[in-house]
């Protein structure tokens, strides 16, 4: 049996209901939370901050203090590709496991061709990223893949009708010959069908009726396995240090 939990960390910043868009940054109370859990795959989005103009920091330093956090936990970060343009919201996905992990890849998930306007500027949608890499519990294989999609629905639009990383993401899906999960933030409004597309391909979400995110009631995180892992609990863990929840399932290999 292993526990895997994915995150969306909104780059450290603490949820105030009174104050939702407060820039302050606690990690190590997110390195508290997580180490709570006992997990032994960790899933995060919105590792690190987006900048106005595209600008991503090199170490990325919440991951390094994460690593830090986390050091009997091997790791593995990117960034999504720099848009000029960029939403100054959280960006970036890393995997932490207590087992190595090889055979990283990242595939970009191309931006949509929408315009939009936020903080008085013309704004381009931003490409997204996939993360995968694999690990061995107890001599059998498993392929992880983390993923952050674009939120449509918050800039006049749905996945819907511009589902090509939706698809990017399928087609890894229908790569997978062994165990496999997919976690990460789909950003999905409650009208938008990613699931059955998943679903669809042998990957089901452990659950998709409890809201995962703060700001509106959608269920907008999920972790998708195949039919090679048996789903053992889940549970969607509620906590004050991001505007998302996040979920934790424990899985037995088939």
């Amino acid at each position: 049996m292993f526990r895997l939990l994915t995150f969306n960390i909104q780059n450290g910043q603490p949820w105030d209901p009174s104050d939702p868009d407060n820039p302050r940054v606690d990690l190590d109370g997110v390195g508290r939370f997580l180490a709570a859990q006992n997990a032994d795959i960790i899933c995060l989005q919105e590792v690190e901050r987006g900048y106005d103009g595209g600008r991503q920091i090199e170490p990325p330093p919440h991951h390094n203090r994460l690593q830090d956090i986390f050091s009997g936990y091997d790791s593995v970060f990117s960034y999504p590709l720099r848009n000029h343009t960029e939403i100054p919201f959280g960006l970036g996905l890393a995997i932490y496991s207590r087992t190595p992990l090889r055979d990283f890849e990242r595939l970009d998930l191309p931006a949509a061709a929408i315009e939009f306007e936020f903080g008085g500027k013309k704004r381009h949608a931003s490409s997204r990223l996939l993360i995968g890499a694999t690990t061995e519990i107890d001599g059998s294989r498993l392929r992880i893949l983390n993923t952050h999609l674009q939120a449509f629905f918050m800039i006049g639009a749905l996945s819907n009708a511009f589902p090509d990383q939706r698809n990017l993401v399928e087609a890894e899906l229908r790569k997978q010959s062994g165990p496999a999960i997919l976690a990460g933030d789909m950003n999905t409004a409650p009208e938008e069908n990613l699931v059955e597309q998943f679903e669809a391909v042998g990957f089901s979400t452990v659950q998709k009726t409890e809201p995962t995110w703060k700001r509106r009631p959608y269920v907008v995180d999920h972790i998708f396995r195949n039919a090679a892992l048996r789903l053992v609990s889940h549970q969607v863990l509620p906590t004050p240090t991001s505007d998302h929840d996040a979920i934790v399932a424990d899985f037995e290999f088939v």
